[in-house]
């Protein structure tokens, strides 16, 4: 019966490739000919976690087929489509009434590339690129805005944190102005490790909180200076997502503040734009790190004309239920991203962003943990959620819609795991927990990790605020605790300096770039395989317990983790 099942569900895969391709099967022909070569059998999935079952998953849905697995492209269907194939074949529950698909409503923004931005700075003239020198768009869902002679003000890391007595807009009306500011937050270069958390990323250095906090002063553009300690990565990992489509959600199913224009420029630019104001670019990093900071006037002002191509669409998180044998109506949530940055056309090339670390190995990872759930004995008391989620590269989307819809009340998930970009470098000697010290969730991956050997810590490139950049984020804004975890830096062969060199490997060459592919002559799994048993680990304890995990002490999540424990449960959310 097996069998059966994985090639009835390969034909009905290559049927409606067919179909969304404009083609139409083949009558046979009158002639006799030839007998036709037998078809490839289909994979054969064990029972269990393991490297080769996960293989085959990374490798499908990072092939070219895919096309990069963009919201709303073709990619999106394929992708979507098998990770259905794959839940039914695991004999998973659609979890969103009787289907596996939610519907993420969606606007498309496709900037015009050749906008150019005018910078009249002291009376010299520049004209900035698109892509080489500066990158902009929209988030309003309109198809042209324009900016003329907008004043520019440096307003420091443009943060307004009242817990910590800082304002970097205090003192100036905002309307019609373009605010300027640096990436990451006022610890990250200033010689006060106390400031905010010193190296380590608050909320306030990531850049949806930037251009969010500036449409609430009011302003009419911002801009976030680049550099690549701060950001974490280089100027070409913001030229490659920022070109191309971007997405939003509708402004109805998105409570944030938007600008009417937001973008970023380069460091050489930034540079010459504080010089040409008598500033020196390398003081005002110090200046803005200091208590006491005020705004300051670039003697500049900018215009620019951006045109979008704008169109509505709807894209798809996938859910899958095992339910529980007991109390279904509890559940522990796995979550993985399955989007990435699509196809470029017209970019020279491959143009094709495989995404297969980011994130083939995330959905790979939940559905092999769904098939070790699905054939344990004795069955979980409460209910497993497989939840492969859209949008996660355009700002968390479809997570955030997913926790404003849930498909079981946020009250009744005891915690969530997710995975997100896992480690091919091999075994290794520790965990590591981005946003280490959070939750009680590490309390039950602790005596996990040790019986593999292996101890848990923080990640080491705190300054990167990982913590804030994936899906567990949205869940953890509502207070459900969130788990964010997977291979560590000290590896079994090469120990800590291979681990590092493995991470600036692929930040630098392959993190948001076609390179990112599945590659099984590098590709190290049996340290993935030690990731996802100890992951499934922790979902085992939670599903086979009754006990409601918070985050620790002095969290700013626990408040609303505390309010939902002791408040009464409510009926999910509209589908």
């Amino acid at each position: 019966m097996r069998s059966q099942l994985l090639l009835s569900i390969a034909m009905l895969a290559a049927l409606a490739a067919c179909k969304r391709d404009g083609e139409t099967p083949a009558t046979p022909a009158a002639a006799p000919s030839a007998p036709a070569a037998p078809a490839a059998p289909a994979h054969a999935f064990a029972n269990d976690i393991n490297a080769t079952d996960f293989a085959e998953l990374v490798k499908t849905l990072s092939s070219d087929e895919f096309e990069g697995r963009g919201p709303g492209s073709v990619g999106e269907d394929k992708t979507v489509e098998y990770i259905q194939a794959q839940m039914q074949r695991i004999g998973l529950k659609p979890g969103n009434g009787d289907s596996y698909f939610q519907d993420v409503s969606m606007v498309e923004t496709t900037a015009d590339t050749g906008t150019v931005l005018k910078l009249d700075a002291n009376g010299k003239t520049r004209e900035l690129k698109f892509g080489s020198e500066m990158v902009l768009g929209t988030r309003t869902g309109q198809p042209e805005v324009k900016v003329q002679d907008s004043e520019l003000v440096f307003v420091g890391y443009g943060v307004d944190a009242p817990e910590q007595q800082w304002n970097d807009y205090a003192g100036q009306d905002w309307k019609g102005k373009t605010v300027v500011m640096f990436v990451n937050d006022p610890g990250f270069h200033a010689d006060d490790a106390k400031l905010f958390e010193g190296k380590r990323m608050t909320y306030y250095g990531r850049w949806t909180y930037k251009f969010e906090e500036a449409a609430r002063k009011g302003a009419a553009a911002a801009l976030i200076i680049h550099d690549d300690a701060g950001a974490s990565y280089g100027w070409d990992v913001v030229k490659n997502s920022w070109s191309g489509a971007q997405y939003d959600l509708p402004s109805k199913d998105d409570p944030d503040a938007r600008i009417p224009a937001q973008g970023w420029i380069t460091a050489d630019v930034a540079k010459q734009l504080f010089a040409d104001a008598g500033l020196d670019l390398a003081q005002a990093y110090k200046d803005a790190g200091k208590r006491g900071f005020k705004p300051v006037p670039l003697k500049a002002k900018v215009s620019f004309d951006l045109k979008s191509t704008i169109s509505e669409k709807k894209s798809r998180n996938v859910v899958g239920v095992l339910p529980g044998s007991e109390r279904p109506d509890e559940a522990v949530l796995y979550m993985a991203h399955w989007d990435h940055l699509g196809k470029h056309e017209g970019e020279a090339g491959d143009n094709i962003y495989n995404g297969a670390i980011d994130n083939a190995t995330g959905v790979a990872g939940i559905l092999e943990i769904a098939e070790a759930f699905a054939h344990q004995d004795p069955k979980p008391l409460r209910s497993l959620v497989f939840l492969a989620v859209t949008l996660e590269e355009s700002g968390l989307l479809g997570s955030k819609y997913y926790v404003a819809h849930p498909t079981f009340p946020l009250a009744k998930i005891a915690g969530v795991i997710n995975i997100d970009a896992m480690s091919v470098a091999g075994k290794a000697r520790d965990i590591t927990v981005t946003g280490f010290g959070s939750s009680e969730l590490e309390d039950i991956l602790k005596p996990i990790a040790a019986a593999q050997g292996r101890t848990l810590h923080g990640e080491s490139s705190v300054q990167s605020g990982y913590y804030f950049r994936s899906d567990h984020f949205n869940f953890a804004k509502a207070g459900v605790p969130a788990l964010y975890a997977d291979g560590g830096e000290d590896l079994v062969e090469g120990g800590a300096e291979a681990g590092k060199a493995a991470g600036e490997d692929y930040g630098k060459n392959r993190y948001h770039k076609p390179a990112d592919q599945y590659d099984a002559a590098t590709w190290k799994l049996d340290g993935t395989v030690d990731d996802l048993t100890a992951l499934y680990g922790v979902g085992k304890e939670l599903a086979a317990g009754d006990t409601w995990p918070n985050w620790y002490a002095g969290n700013p999540f626990k408040a609303a983790r505390d309010r939902m424990i002791q408040a009464k449960p409510v009926a999910a959310a509209a589908k």
